[in-house]
């Protein structure tokens, strides 16, 4: 089932074009690894995906980007942004307790039941990954947490309030071999009810949980395919190029 639809997409930031001309789709329960070499338009095309480039007075957009057949212009932002959840490559945590970081958003929504609270903050955090490290600390500040945890605690976070697809942005750049290892395991796992859309500079954790991989450079989408033939048998020499660390 697709989940993305995405035509003809143009952005500019100002005079600068940042995406050029789009055409792609996102399938429902995979995760799509994005890659390409600095200023080749990921986080932009990832921040279309919810809507956070409106907060730049210079955005403009051509084209349309629609979720299960509604464009995306067309949602009220917050019903949108629930939607769409988003983790950052630098975790934020709130300066907060671990439970009450991951029950912001619904009580933000309006949850008040403190069973309900609790199930759904045990929820999310098994799906993080998270759970038996910290359910008996729970009333602990948030900043006591590792790197790698509180990266994990930004996806629970962003779990708690029911998307339907989580983007990534780079989420294991400031992370060690351990805590990466676990972001990703977290990943594959979250994919049999989430989409998920990877944006990442290190080509080999694409290879490693993406199911397709696309390939942008200059603003354009250069390929998009399965991610065993991006990395095998890539059809543009650019991607080979790139993926073979001749530039980038």
């Amino acid at each position: 089932m697709v989940k993305f639809k995405i035509h003809d997409l143009n952005i500019w930031f100002g005079s600068i074009h940042a995406l050029k001309q789009v055409n792609m789709e996102i399938q429902s329960n995979e995760i799509l690894s994005i890659i390409g070499p600095a200023n080749s338009g990921k986080t932009t095309f990832l921040r279309t995906l919810n809507r956070l480039n409106d907060l730049n007075t210079n955005f403009k957009m051509t084209g349309a980007v629609e979720i299960e057949g509604e464009d995306i212009r067309g949602i009220n932002i917050e019903v949108l942004r629930r939607k769409i959840g988003m983790v950052f490559a630098l975790p934020l945590p709130l300066p907060l307790s671990i439970f009450e970081n991951v029950s912001y958003g619904l009580r933000m929504h309006g949850e008040r039941k403190k069973k309900k609270l609790e199930e759904k903050v045990e929820e999310a955090l098994q799906q993080a990954y998270l759970w038996e490290e910290v359910k008996n600390r729970l009333e602990e500040s948030a900043f006591k947490l590792s790197g790698g945890q509180q990266q994990r605690l930004c996806i629970a976070r962003t779990l708690a309030v029911g998307p339907e697809v989580i983007l990534f942005d780079e989420p294991c750049s400031g992370l060690d071999p351990i805590s990466t290892a676990k972001v990703e395991e977290a990943m594959v796992k979250l994919k049999q009810k989430y989409t998920i859309v990877l944006v990442t500079n290190n080509v080999k954790q694409a290879a490693r949980v993406g199911d397709r991989t696309a390939f942008f450079l200059n603003g354009e989408l250069i390929e998009l395919d399965r991610t065993d033939k991006i990395f095998t048998a890539p059809f543009d020499k650019r991607t080979d190029g790139y993926i073979r660390g001749k530039f980038g």
